[in-house]
């Protein structure tokens, strides 16, 4: 559960910042022009400056989706053994029956 906290923590200050620098600069009372360089400007700041965030969020996504796989495919190895014991358990007693042995 903490994982999936900080991850969302983490995006959620990201959206603050975005959507706080975006705000400033839509109503600042400048040309479009100016304004779609400073947003260009602002951007560039944001990933420059979460860079670091935005990468722990991603390994910790990383290691979580590494984590969640190597669970599942230990269950299916499990299933699979199960079915392939049972499989050899029906045979055995198909051929016991059958033989009479």
């Amino acid at each position: 559960m903490c994982k999936k906290s900080s991850i969302a923590f983490a995006m959620g200050i990201l959206a603050g910042v975005a959507g706080g620098v975006l705000a400033g600069i839509v109503f600042a009372p400048k040309s479009g022009e100016e304004s779609r360089e400073e947003i260009k400007e602002a951007f560039k700041n944001v990933v420059e400056k979460c860079n670091p965030e935005i990468n722990k969020v991603k390994d910790q996504a990383m290691n979580v989706i590494k984590s969640t796989k190597d669970k599942i495919e230990a269950e299916c190895k499990k299933i699979a053994d199960n079915i392939k014991a049972e499989k050899l358990a029906n045979a055995k007693k198909i051929e016991t029956d059958v033989y009479g042995m």
